[in-house]
């Protein structure tokens, strides 16, 4: 027996087989007997409609057949039962009988009985409305601050609203944008109707609005409506809160405010009357009911929610003040007074089953047993304790969390194979005229102690992929993270090519030592035919790009040439390398690489330029995309409304605009679709451009490590590209916050604040103007670091002297003009080259 379960005080079961819904079940004093008792009002989509009158002798009982007041079984389905001041005339309580074609209103009266057989009760129709669309729900209240009666408003499954002034009926109006029919109420506080679209947002509607907006019974528009007369329905307010809502329900904290509270499929929304979030709870367990109530506390309210678990939670505001147990799922849940009795929680299931209840506790009968008293085995209870003493010894002696110097607790190496798989494992096997080798890495772990769940992940830099990115192993133990970083082979992505003289870009990196044979340096691209060039070697990437490398036989250059900008990065920084490590097998220490030409700014803003356009292309089809999907679906609707019309009107060429709109969806999907793509590549180019425009900075001035990993955070923060967040925005906020501290020349810059927001540029010429600021102060002694010392300004002294950095436009023009060795002027670029380095992050989470 639980402790929480609801104190049943009387029950029953209604019919067989019938089912029943929220709008279901209402409580009232519909006979108008005046002593302040509720009645219970339960209509079923079987068509039985049953009044209940419970008084069970002691706590617990079931129905009794006095408890029936009324069963009577109508003709349609009952899709919602309501009571109130329906009919003119009069201000006694009357109930509203929903159908699926047919409004009913009906007086329930009573007779005394002089028989045992006690009280009889007559259901008798005072009205009716025959409806022209299929009802969904409706509701009631004094629309227009109309006094002593009460007006209906039905919603149609099409999304038309139907208000009814008692006997008559008054008017129809479509909801804009309407698909599915949502949840319905009526705020009497700000006389609007509230709602949940198919949007998924609240909305909510002015009856006078409402009333005065052009008549919903024609959708097609007319002359006159052309011409101006008649009013559009707009919206009062709206807000999106993301999910489907299954019950609305408005609550009065006194006469100057109230609530709207929105049940949705995960969380619980209380709305002002304006439209604003009050508070909202998310839901632990999926809802089926609710209903606020005002509490005692003032300026707090209560709420009943059932959810599936066949539970109801009673919440203050957000906070859960109890939970309680009940026999079933409860679809609709109601609180009326029985015989003196308040706060009786009414509560129907979908099969039928009614119950009245109450809060409280149940006490426990459950008595431990007595424990047999048993002789102890000392002997057994030794072993037991030295084993659990071994254990505590072993635990401390590991520690709970691995000490971070133990670094052999757990390895990661990676072995390269040395030849190309027999069957290459790519997806696309061929790119043009090439074929698409692929590689086998052998990915080790070693680890002395029991480890956790492992997590391996691999990542590779575009074009390269994988075949699998992730592997999950299962052992027991501690966490850490260990990562490994490993080389592919050039010629995975390179193939030997013809070299050429001549091209449009030109590198060359002047070194301190004598120039090295190039086939020492590349044995696997040496072109057996030409022996005598040991000196040039020509390079081609998959895809048909083309490098040659020269080295110099009188000097100690080296020169790399290239039709395409971004393709010069991959073998310079590959040539490099390989310098490096061939110096330290000869066991030459001061081997050093440098750069003296001109920084290639112009060719690396034509590449930012090109990418931005695609961003903003990318914008616009985006936009055009979602107006002409709009488009679509408005036409959809019409269409849909005619066609459901006994006798439907004219198409007048909308089934022609619907294709046309179709060929246009379709047309600009694939344009978006196209542009990502030339997006991604974009991209990919930049990266490379970056790559090497870093590179040479850092060969120029002779940057650090450290510097250099400072422009890579800077230059390169993004592993992907999107319409949120892009390189240019993100790129220039880091570089203006160098600029600003370690670059800064003056307390008047570091005072400077930056934007928290980053939104996309209008254009480039922020971003180039801060990248050409960041080089010239570098040329000119500033160095980069992150310290506190950073935001102190510089001093920066040059052999010679050295001119003021200049702030205005004129004085950075005057830069320029004296500083020409940071600007070249070279063609446009087209492809990129991948980096040859991956990492595998192997991670172990508990």
């Amino acid at each position: 027996m639980s402790l929480f379960k609801a104190r049943d005080w009387w029950s029953t079961v209604l019919g067989e087989k019938e089912e029943f819904d929220q709008g279901c079940l209402c409580l009232a004093d519909v006979d108008n007997s005046g002593n302040g008792q509720d009645k219970i009002i339960v209509g079923s989509f079987m068509g039985y409609l049953r009044i209940f009158n419970p008084h069970p002798v002691k706590t617990g009982d079931g129905a009794q057949a006095e408890d029936l007041l009324l069963e009577v079984q109508l003709r349609d389905p009952v899709l919602q039962v309501e009571v109130g001041k329906f009919v003119s005339g009069t201000e006694m309580l009357h109930l509203a009988v929903l159908h699926s074609r047919k409004l009913c209103v009906y007086s329930v009266s009573g007779t005394l009985g002089n028989v045992e057989h006690g009280n009889q009760y007559q259901l008798k129709l005072m009205y009716e409305h025959n409806l022209q669309r299929t009802a969904c729900n409706m509701t009631y209240g004094s629309f227009g601050g109309v006094k002593g009666r009460d007006l209906i408003c039905i919603q149609s499954v099409d999304g038309m609203l139907m208000v009814f002034e008692q006997e008559s009926y008054a008017f129809g109006r479509f909801l804009p944008g309407s698909l599915l029919p949502g949840p319905l109420a009526y705020s009497s506080r700000t006389d609007s109707f509230i709602t949940v679209s198919s949007c998924r947002q609240v909305e909510s509607y002015k009856y006078q609005v409402l009333a005065f907006a052009t008549d919903a019974d024609k959708r097609q528009e007319t002359e006159q409506q052309k011409l101006g007369s008649g009013k559009r329905l707009v919206v009062d307010w709206a807000l999106n809160i993301g999910e489907q809502a299954l019950d609305i329900c408005i609550v009065s904290f006194n006469q100057s405010t109230s609530s709207v509270f929105v049940l949705g499929e995960r969380n619980f929304f209380c709305l002002k009357e304006n439209g604003q979030i009050r508070f909202m709870k998310k839901l632990d367990c999926s809802p089926s009911c609710f209903l606020p109530y005002c509490s005692v506390s003032e300026g707090t309210v209560n709420t009943l929610i059932g959810n599936h678990k066949n539970m109801l939670h009673v919440y203050q505001d957000v906070t859960l003040k109890w939970a309680t147990q009940l026999p079933h799922v409860p679809v609709a849940v109601r609180v009326g007074c029985f015989h003196d009795l308040k706060g009786v929680i009414v509560t129907l299931s979908d099969d039928g089953r009614l119950q009245c209840s109450y809060l409280g506790t149940d006490p426990s009968l459950f008595q431990a047993p007595k424990v047999e008293s048993r002789e102890l085995n000392y002997d057994e209870l030794d072993v037991e304790l030295k084993e659990l003493q071994r254990i505590i010894k072993v635990v401390k002696s590991q520690g709970v969390w691995p000490m971070h110097e133990k670094e052999d607790d757990l390895n990661v190496s990676a072995m390269v194979s040395s030849n190309f798989d027999s069957v290459s494992q790519a997806a696309d096997v061929e790119v043009g005229t090439d074929v698409v080798p692929s590689i086998t890495v052998k990915i080790t772990l070693q680890n002395r102690i029991v480890l956790p769940k492992v997590k391996l992940s691999i990542y590779v830099q575009p074009p390269l992929v994988l075949t699998c990115d992730q592997f999950t192993f299962e052992f027991l133990g501690t966490p850490r993270v260990i990562q490994c970083k490993f080389r592919l082979p050039l010629k995975l992505i390179c193939l030997p090519g013809q070299p050429s003289k001549t091209a449009n870009h030109k590198l060359t990196i002047d070194t301190n030592k004598s120039p090295v044979s190039l086939l020492s340096l590349f044995p696997g691209f040496a072109n057996q035919s030409d022996d005598d060039q040991v000196n040039v070697m020509g390079f081609r990437f998959l895809g048909g790009s083309q490098v040659t490398l020269l080295a110099s036989k009188t000097s100690q250059r080296y020169r790399i040439q290239s039709e395409q900008f971004e393709d010069l990065w991959l073998i310079t920084n590959e040539l490099i390398l390989r310098l490096q490590k061939y110096f330290e097998k000869q066991g030459i220490k001061d081997f050093a690489c440098s750069f003296s030409g001109t920084m290639p700014l112009q060719e690396y803003f034509e590449l930012i330029d090109h990418h931005f356009e695609l961003r903003i292309n990318g914008e616009k089809l985006e936009e055009l995309l979602s107006e002409r999907a709009v488009q679509f679906r408005a036409i959809q609707r019409r269409l849909l409304t005619r066609f459901k019309d006994k006798t439907p009107a004219p198409l007048q060429h909308l089934d022609v605009l619907l294709d046309g709109t179709y060929k246009q969806v379709i047309a600009l999907a694939d344009a978006v679709e196209e542009n990502q793509g030339n997006l991604f590549q974009s991209f990919t180019r930049l990266k490379s451009a970056t790559h090497l425009v870093i590179l040479l900075i850092g060969l120029w001035q002779k940057l650090s490590a450290d510097q250099i990993a400072i422009l890579e955070a800077a230059f390169l923060p993004l592993q992907e590209d999107t319409q949120e967040l892009g390189w240019e925005e993100t790129v220039d906020a880091a570089i203006s916050h160098l600029l600003k501290t370690c670059l800064s020349k003056s307390s008047k810059e570091q005072a400077l604040n930056l934007s928290s927001q980053l939104n996309i540029p209008k254009d480039t010429s922020r971003l180039k103007k801060h990248i050409t600021l960041l080089c010239d102060r570098l040329a000119k002694g500033g160095r980069l670091c992150l310290s506190n010392d950073a935001a102190a300004p510089q001093t920066m002294v040059m052999p010679g002297g050295c001119t003021p950095i200049p702030e205005s436009d004129l004085e950075e023009r005057s830069v320029e003009q004296d500083s020409p060795e940071l600007f070249t002027n070279h063609k446009h670029l087209a492809t990129e080259t991948p980096v040859p380095e991956v990492s595998a992050l192997q991670g172990v989470s508990e």
